[in-house]
């Protein structure tokens, strides 16, 4: 059983920064992409970035520049620096595993985190 676990969320002031986790825990032999979306109140859900498992990356125009996605291949942990948070930024924020090799040429996919939520006001 493969389970993804979303951490550091919580309120901010405006220009502050946070970062958030997301481990996966199971049976894994490896992931493949991992990417960090976002879904505010009233809005679909948003891709805010990605990266391979070979470390390319990927971002929404409106982070870029702002937020950084790395991720640990050895602790299958993937993280989210956010820095000059805006209170557009307010949502929550959810991790995805898009293939996860749970055994020798077996794989599973498309897995979310329960989501943590990120919320920038003064």
């Amino acid at each position: 059983q493969v389970q993804l676990v979303e951490s550091g969320g919580g309120l901010v002031q405006p220009g502050g920064s946070l970062r958030l986790s997301c481990a996966a825990s199971g049976s894994i032999f490896s992931i493949n992409a991992m990417a960090w979306y976002r879904q505010a109140p009233g809005k679909q859900r948003e891709l805010v970035a990605a990266i391979t498992s070979g470390g390319s990356t990927n971002y929404a125009d409106s982070v870029k520049g702002r937020f950084t996605i790395s991720r640990d291949n050895a602790k299958n942990t993937v993280y989210l620096q956010m820095n000059s948070l805006k209170p557009e930024d307010t949502a929550v924020y959810y991790c995805n595993a898009d293939r996860i090799m749970v055994a020798v040429g077996r794989y599973k996919y498309n897995y979310w985190g329960q989501g943590t939520q990120v919320t920038v006001s003064s």
